[in-house]
C-alpha cells in the first residue's frame, strides 16, 4: 500500500532513524574504531594522492604513511604519558602555590572592601580540573587505540581501496555511467574538509606548543595535544583547550602570565580559525554555534569521547551529503552560521 500522506513518511523516516541510532549505540564498541579508521583514512588520502601523481606505487606510499602514523603515536603517547606523570607528581606544589596566589588576590581585594572565600574559590578552580580535562579526552583516546592494529589494519584497506570507492558508489546508486555528479562533489567536499582541518589543527597545536614552550609553561606538550584535538570542535573546543594552560600559567607565574597564556589561544585560534581555515575551506563550510554544542552533546553520547573529538567533522559530512543536493539543501542551510546560503561543492 502506497502511503500518501507527508505526515506518514516523515514518520517513518524518523522511526528508522531512530532504530539506526539505537544500533550504532549498541554497536558503538566496533562503530568507534571504524569512524576513527575513516576519519584517518581520509585525512591521510591526499599523502596518497599526492604520491600517486608522482608515480610511487601505492604500496610504498601507504607504507610509508602507516609507518609515520604509528611512529608519532607512539612518540606522543610517551611524551604526553610522561607529562601525565609529571603533572600528578606536581600536583601537591600546584595547589601550595594556587593558595599562595588566592591569598594574594583576597588581600588586593580586600582593600576595595571586596571580600572573597579564596577557599572556594580555589575549589572550583583546583589544578587537578585542568588535568581532569586533559585525560577524558586523551584516556578516552586510549581506549580505542587499545584495538590498535585493529584501526590500522582498517586503515591500509581504506587507503588500498580509496580509488575504487567512487565507482562503488556510482555502480551501487544504478549510475554506471558516473552522472550523479553530486556523488563525486560530496567524495570531494569530505576530504577536503577532513584533509585542510587536520592540517591547521596540526598547526594550531605546533603554534600553541611553541607559545607556551616560550613561556615555559609546564607540561606545554600535553596542552598542545590538546589543542590540536579540540581543534576539530570550532569556539567551544578553543575555550576548552585554553582551561588548563591558563590555570597552570596562573599557578606557576600569576595573573599576568595567565593572561598572555590566553592571549596565545585567542592570537592562535583567531589568525587560523578566522583568516586562515576559512580561505582554505571557502564560504559555506560553517557551522552555527548552537549545531556545534548540540552536535557535541550527540556524538559525544552516542559513540563516547572519541564522538566528542570527531562530532563537529561528522556533522560537516553530514551537512556537506546535504547540499550536495538540491532537494535537501535547505537543511544544510538551517545547519549553516546565521543561516548562510549553501553551495554545491566543487
Amino acid at each position: 500500500m502506497e502511503l500518501r500522506s507527508p505526515t506518514a513518511k516523515v514518520l517513518i523516516v524518523l522511526a528508522a532513524l531512530v532504530i539506526v541510532l539505537a544500533g550504532i549505540k549498541a554497536a558503538s564498541a566496533i562503530m568507534v574504531p571504524f569512524f576513527l579508521s575513516g576519519f584517518i583514512a581520509i585525512a591521510c588520502s591526499p599523502l596518497i594522492n599526492w604520491a600517486s601523481r608522482r608515480k610511487i606505487p601505492k604500496w610504498v606510499s601507504v607504507t610509508l604513511v602507516i609507518l609515520i602514523i604509528v611512529f608519532i603515536g607512539f612518540l606522543l603517547a610517551g611524551l604526553v604519558g610522561q607529562s601525565l606523570t609529571d603533572f600528578k607528581q606536581n600536583l601537591p606544589s600546584y595547589k601550595l602555590k594556587l593558595g599562595d596566589e588566592f591569598s594574594w588576590i583576597a588581600e588586593r581585594l580586600a582593600t576595595f572592601n571586596i571580600h572573597i572565600d579564596r577557599n572556594l574559590i580555589a575549589s572550583y578552580l583546583d589544578p587537578g580540573m585542568a588535568m581532569s580535562v586533559a585525560t577524558n579526552f586523551i584516556s578516552g583516546m586510549g581506549g580505542v587505540l587499545s584495538n590498535l592494529l585493529l584501526i590500522l589494519l582498517t586503515v591500509i584497506f581504506m587507503l588500498f581501496e580509496s580509488d575504487s570507492i567512487p565507482k562503488r558508489l556510482h555502480t551501487a546508486l544504478a549510475d554506471p555511467d558516473m552522472k550523479m555528479k553530486h556523488v563525486d562533489r560530496f567524495i570531494q567536499s569530505v576530504n577536503s574538509y577532513l584533509a585542510i582541518k587536520t592540517v591547521v589543527s596540526v598547526a594550531t597545536g605546533i603554534f600553541i606548543g611553541v607559545w607556551l614552550y616560550v613561556m615555559d609553561i609546564d607540561h606545554f606538550l600535553l596542552w598542545a595535544v590538546l589543542a590540536f584535538m579540540l581543534n576539530y570542535i570550532p569556539n567551544i573546543g578553543s575555550i576548552i583547550a585554553a582551561i588548563p594552560a591558563v590555570i597552570i600559567g596562573f599557578v606557576q607565574y600569576g595573573v599576568a602570565s595567565a593572561g598572555l597564556v590566553a592571549l596565545g589561544f585567542v592570537l592562535v585560534n583567531t589568525i587560523m580559525g578566522n583568516m586562515v581555515e576559512p580561505r582554505l575551506l571557502g564560504r559555506g563550510m560553517g557551522l552555527s554555534t548552537l549545531v556545534v554544542f548540540l552536535s557535541l552533546i550527540f556524538w559525544g553520547w552516542l559513540l563516547g569521547s572519541v564522538g566528542m573529538l570527531l562530532s563537529v567533522p561528522l556533522t560537516m559530512i553530514v551537512k556537506i551529503a546535504l547540499e550536495s543536493r538540491e532537494e535537501s539543501r535547505w537543511l544544510a542551510v538551517l545547519l549553516s552560521s546565521e543561516g548562510e546560503k549553501t553551495k554545491p561543492m566543487i
